[in-house]
This record gives structure tokens, sequence and C-alpha cells, in this order.
């Protein structure tokens, strides 16, 4: 089983996200666009792993102490670069707990042999990326020519636009999501739920 640990969206937040991804889409037609629905915020990607594993990583989490707190959904940003982006993303505004929750939850999973992040934490919610996939290798002629035009509109719009805000919710859980790909995106079921002190 392919899974992950993340937040799930406030339907006010989520549908915010939705009116303004039907606002935009059309400005990079050749982008793979994520559906509003499966929007999360991502703790943990830890991949794939045998049920048996899963169940002891779902006990384990349940061990995890978290006390709900705000996040903020505002502003936006390209990965790797503006000036070369092959992924758009809207910004998420925590205080410390969402880190703090991360790296607990990374600790624990760290403890039945999960690898620990080797990168700061940094919370987005990924709303489209370059068509073509994954490509990797040296960014030379098309391969970065390809990206920077897919969101080439988008970014002009955007930089004409007022500032994104999409509201403010509160995270007062965390789930074990499993994650199955297929040809219309990734489709993402919830395992297990693990409520925060309120």
């Amino acid at each position: 089983m392919r899974i992950f640990i993340g937040i799930d969206l406030d339907p006010e937040v989520r549908a915010q996200i939705g009116r303004f991804l039907e606002g935009v889409e059309g400005f990079a037609p050749d982008a793979r666009w994520v559906r509003p629905e499966s929007l999360h915020i991502t703790l943990k990607f830890i991949g794939e792993q045998p049920p048996e594993r899963v169940e002891a990583i779902t006990e384990r989490l349940r061990r995890v102490e978290s006390s709900a707190f705000e996040i903020r959904a505002a502003g936006y940003g390209f990965f790797p670069t503006a000036k070369a982006p092959r992924v758009f993303w809207i910004a998420i505004h925590p205080g410390p707990q969402l880190p703090e929750l991360a790296e607990s939850i990374d600790m624990a999973t760290a403890e039945l042999g999960i690898p620990r992040e080797d990168r700061p934490y940094s919370p987005h919610l990924t709303l489209a990326r370059a068509g073509g996939g994954r490509r990797s290798g040296s960014p030379k002629g098309r391969k970065a020519d390809g990206p920077h035009a897919t969101f080439a509109v988008l970014e002009k719009r955007l930089a004409a636009m007022s500032d994104l805000d999409f509201g403010t919710m509160t995270a007062n859980e965390f789930i074990l999501y499993q994650s199955q790909l297929s040809p219309g995106g990734s489709k993402y079921t919830k395992l297990q739920r693990f409520p925060m002190n309120t």
C-alpha cells in the first residue's frame, strides 16, 4: 500500500480554491491540474508498505500528541523557481505547530525504520504540474523551455491579480491516507483519523 500522512482541507477553504482553479486553469491548459477534492497538506510521505507495517505505523501514530491549530492558505509560488517553473502551488501559513507536528510524525515513523526527511518541512498545496511528467537530468534546451512555457501566461495573469487569500481553517486531526495511482490522477482513501487535542 502506498501511504502518506496529511491534513484534510476545511470545506470552505477547498471551495475557495476550487473557484480559483476554475478561473485560472485555462491560462495553463497544458499543465496537469489537481482536482480540488484531492487537495491536502502533506505531513509525511511514506510510500509503499505491506499491510502489517501499515498497522504498526497506525499504532505508533496514535501516540503522537498535538493540539488543534490554525492554518491560513494564501499566496502562491512555483517550484523549483519562477524562471523555470515545473510546479504551481499555494502557500500554507501555519504557526509553529504544523512543522512541530510534521517533526513528531517524522520521529515516530523513524522508530519503525522509515527514513527521516532530509529537507526542512515546507507546507504547500500543489495545484498543477507542467505537462510531460517527471523529466530529470540537466535543465538544458527544451526541458527548461517546456515547463517555462506551460506557466508563462498564468504567471502574467497572477502578477496582475490582488493578493490571493483562500481563508483560514482549524486543523483538528491528521489522517493516514492510501494513494492509488490511476490514469485520471491519484485517488486518496482515508485509512485512519488521528484527532488532536482541542
